[in-house]
């Protein structure tokens, strides 16, 4: 094993030299033989043993080179390679995809960059430096020459007519968006060209529309980005044409001629052809309309506060508790039949419970009032400490508000055997609080001292009274940890809160905010953070990672109208315009209401129902009037079959929520096979934000699925994610 420890950078002295050998700067290119137009990538990676703290250097213009430069992050981190035995510092300083022009021997130059390095001036006494404002380290200035290469590039074989100039690997699609209009009424068809290669500089496809069919300039989109492996992504064009004449048109495929880098040839891909069916018009000659085009909205805002996490697991609609409950409103119905003539159970002695619950209140608001003397809120805090001290005691000796004086409370407490020195320990820190809410300049001693005699009272009033020896610190010592624990669980130190989130996206911060969301939901699923953590993707243009988030969102809560309107908005975003196959009415009203709210929204209707038919029934039995009797006896009927609904939709939506068939495209472009193999022929080509639905999850790799046009297919695992 080697030992690494000398690559750690060395202050050297100001006089020590610095070799070739400690710090240099190497040139590496992925291919040095190419065709023309096929991606190079070049590497500028950085060693050194010495304290760099600097390095400029600018890539000259490259005769014969198309290039672009890799985005790399800012914040240089450094990784240990060895070179001849030696270990050093290595750091990849920047990188460029090349796509060459012209053919032969291509140089690329050398270039000199100027480091700048950190050494100790050990002439320099390090006291008058701190003293003068003087320093013990100098800069110096380094040059440092990246070797220049030769890249060899060969022509294309002799290029097809057609040929579009695309070289790399490479797909095409093409949907229309009407079969049926009348005439001059404008379609649009879009054809996508998706892979990896010279995406920027290849030509616009071709469409050969009929003679009828006036065609318009077409509006190109570009949806890629720069890789290591070149350009990658879609570039979507959308063509639109106005037929002008009635009749039955074909629109021919489309093809596309690129150079397969992989294959060593050229290769000739098309898409389906287009059957049009134009009605007569009403005769009025319209210019063509990118309906795409129309006023922009904007996206809903984000669900500021609170949100609710939502286990899947945790389904309140058939557990226990459910059961639980309807099994209550039976028992507690036929309970009221038996022994109507007390028309209900016993009401519960409301002095008993206010007198157990006195300490459990007493503790919530002391935890309150920790946090506010943490917070140094002064007037809030003793505010706080001398309401819970007038709480506790009216709850615990059950004494009426008029009633409450220190004297009477001094009076009642000896009566319980409360000793004296605990009885004015009490009195004292009201007496404080009252004074204190008006003293100017309180310090945090005194609210600790008050905090402090406010607990211990209560403390041992709540032993006295609930017969605990004075000597049995347990209770008084978990009383104090409780508190303790509560009021440092309050205090947000550097945890990650909602609001931190909410603020950071309101700043416009929308990459900080989609870190903070997902660390959020990291806790448990949440529609308010799924439906937030879009937001701030679309705000990043990540279309395909918003739609997920929105999608998960209303998986959790389908009655969101704010969530339903924001996935319209980022599905219109995306490339594949599928139209989802008819169906009868009465479906898409049944749809409509299992989606009108969750399933444990569902769930708590069905207890409403069955409660409200209950009542309706005692109604009915034991009311005199008839007008009464017929509510009674229709309303009881009409909530049993609300009961029976809710029950069906709320399972409805827990099979839709366990289930989880649906899925997202996340890949730039993904081929839907008609088999479960690589080289299967290609059913259709979708594109990343495509939503759908996985039919056979019976394999790891494959997925069978089914889109909202009732096509199915088979897909690589790799390209989807499961909502």
């Amino acid at each position: 094993m080697h030992d690494d420890s000398d690559a750690q950078p060395r202050l050297r002295d100001a006089s020590s030299p610095i070799s070739g050998s400690d710090l240099f700067i190497k040139v590496s290119a992925n291919k040095r033989r190419v065709h023309e137009q096929e991606p190079v990538l070049l590497t500028y990676k950085v060693y050194t043993l010495v304290d760099l703290a600097a390095l400029q250097g600018k890539m000259p213009d490259l005769t014969g080179f198309h290039t672009q430069e890799i985005s790399l992050p800012q914040q240089k981190s450094y990784h240990i390679e060895r070179v001849n035995g030696r270990p050093y510092r290595c750091v990849t300083w920047s990188q460029y995809v090349m796509y060459p022009q012209m053919t032969g021997k291509l140089e690329i130059p050398s270039i000199t960059f100027t480091g700048t390095v950190i050494q100790q001036n050990r002439n320099v006494d390090p006291f008058e430096a701190f003293l003068n404002g003087g320093s013990g380290y100098i800069e110096v200035k380094r040059a440092i020459k990246a070797p220049g290469m030769t890249i060899r590039v060969d022509p294309l074989p002799t290029r097809p007519a057609n040929f579009s100039g695309g070289v790399g690997k490479f797909n095409i699609s093409a949907q229309l968006n009407k079969k049926e209009v009348k005439a001059n009424e404008p379609i649009t068809i879009r054809v996508v060209v998706s892979g990896a290669g010279n995406l920027k500089l290849i030509k616009q496809p071709i469409v050969n529309f009929p003679k009828d069919i006036d065609k318009y300039d077409a509006k190109v989109t570009d949806k890629t980005k720069l890789t290591q492996n070149g350009v990658e992504g879609n570039m979507i064009y959308d063509f639109i044409a106005v037929p002008r004449n009635q009749g039955d048109y074909v629109i021919p495929a489309i093809e596309f001629v690129y150079y397969d880098i992989d294959a060593n040839a050229y290769k000739t891909i098309k898409t389906q052809e287009f059957k049009l069916n134009v009605a007569k018009g009403d005769g009025n000659l319209n210019s063509a309309v990118d309906y795409s085009d129309l006023k922009d909205k904007d996206i809903h805002p984000i669900k500021e506060g609170e949100s609710a996490s939502q286990n899947i697991n945790d389904i309140f609609y058939g557990s226990i508790a459910y059961w639980a409950l309807l099994s209550v409103l039976f028992v507690v119905f036929i309970s009221v039949l038996i022994v109507f003539r007390k028309r209900a159970f016993d009401n519960a002695n409301v002095t008993q419970l206010k007198i157990k619950k006195a300490n459990r209140v007493a503790t919530k608001r002391l935890r309150y009032a920790s946090t506010l003397m943490l917070k140094n809120d002064h007037d809030k805090f003793y505010d706080e400490v001398l309401k819970t001290l007038w709480g506790y005691v009216g709850d615990k000796l059950n004494m009426p508000v008029e009633e409450l004086a220190k004297d009477n409370i001094a009076d009642k407490l000896s009566k319980r055997n409360v000793d004296e020195d605990t009885v004015a320990m009490f009195i004292k820190a009201v007496d404080e609080c009252e004074y204190n809410r008006y003293a100017p300049g309180d310090t945090k001693g005194n609210m600790n001292q008050t905090f402090e005699a406010a607990m211990t009272a209560i403390i041992r009033i709540e032993n006295v009274l609930n017969g605990v020896k004075k000597n049995n610190l347990f209770g008084a010592l978990r009383f104090f940890i409780l508190l303790l624990f509560a009021a440092v669980v309050a205090v947000p130190v550097s945890a990650i809160t909602k609001k931190n989130a909410d603020d950071e996206y309101k700043k416009g911060n929308y990459q900080q905010a989609i870190k903070d969301y997902e660390e959020l939901l990291k806790k448990g699923p949440s529609a308010e953070l799924y439906y937030n953590l879009g937001n701030a993707y679309y705000r990043t243009d990540n279309i395909t990672k918003a739609v997920l988030s929105y999608e998960r969102a209303l998986l959790l809560s389908p009655g969101d109208e704010d969530i339903r309107f924001n996935l319209q908005m980022a599905r219109s975003k995306t490339i594949d315009k599928i139209t989802p196959r008819s169906e009868m009415f009465f479906v898409t009203w049944y749809k409509s209401l299992v989606n009108f709210t969750g399933v444990d929204g569902w769930a708590r209707c069905a207890i409403f129902s069955m409660a409200a038919a209950l009542l309706l029934v005692l109604c009915y039995l034991f009311c005199k009037r008839m007008l009464f009797r017929k509510i009674g006896f229709y309303g009881a009927a009409l909530f049993i079959v609300l009961f029976v609904l809710s029950n069906i939709f709320a399972y409805e939506q827990k099979r839709i929520l366990t289930q989880r068939k649906g899925a997202i495209v996340v890949s730039s472009s993904a081929a839907l096979k008609k088999t479960p193999v690589a080289n299967s022929e290609d059913a259709v080509i979708l594109h990343e934000g495509s939503k759908v639905e996985i039919i056979d999850d019976t394999m790891d790799d494959w997925k069978q699925v089914e889109l909202e046009d009732g096509r199915e297919g088979w897909m690589s695992a790799s390209h989807l994610e499961r909502i």
